[in-house]
């Protein structure tokens, strides 16, 4: 028996992924996942995975099918949590109106506020 090539992916996929590769005459091993924290955790895992995808895109075609990913692992997360389209919507006004949009383009190079706090670490030399 000759040993078979693999490539070791050990993370969440779509659900059409192994009828994809089995019908290449490939083999795959796939298992459920059946613990909720477990796919929360995997789903999470996605959303960076797709996000980073997303910011790689050059193209409105490269966009759009990045997009598409990263939305249909948010929209099975949202399903998942159970949080209602009225809580998004809310979430989202609310976020709006705490920290405003990117219509201006604001682009941070320094601040004095030291209890600002960003999602990104801080860039460059404390002043």
């Amino acid at each position: 028996m000759s040993e078979i090539n693999r490539v070791y992916y050990n993370k969440l996929v779509r659900d059409n992924i192994p009828a994809k590769i089995e019908a290449k005459h490939e083999q795959c091993e796939v298992r459920n996942i059946t613990d909720v924290q477990e796919l929360q955790q995997e789903l999470f895992k996605k959303v960076q995975e797709e996000a980073a995808s997303l910011s790689m895109s050059r193209t409105k075609e490269e966009f759009l099918e990045e997009y598409s990913d990263l939305m249909v692992v948010l929209e099975t997360l949202i399903k998942q949590l159970e949080i209602p389209r009225e809580d998004l919507i809310a979430a989202r006004k609310d976020n709006l109106l705490k920290k405003g949009g990117y219509k201006h383009g604001y682009y941070l190079h320094w601040s004095a506020d030291v209890n600002y706090r960003s999602n990104e670490s801080v860039q460059g030399i404390p002043l």
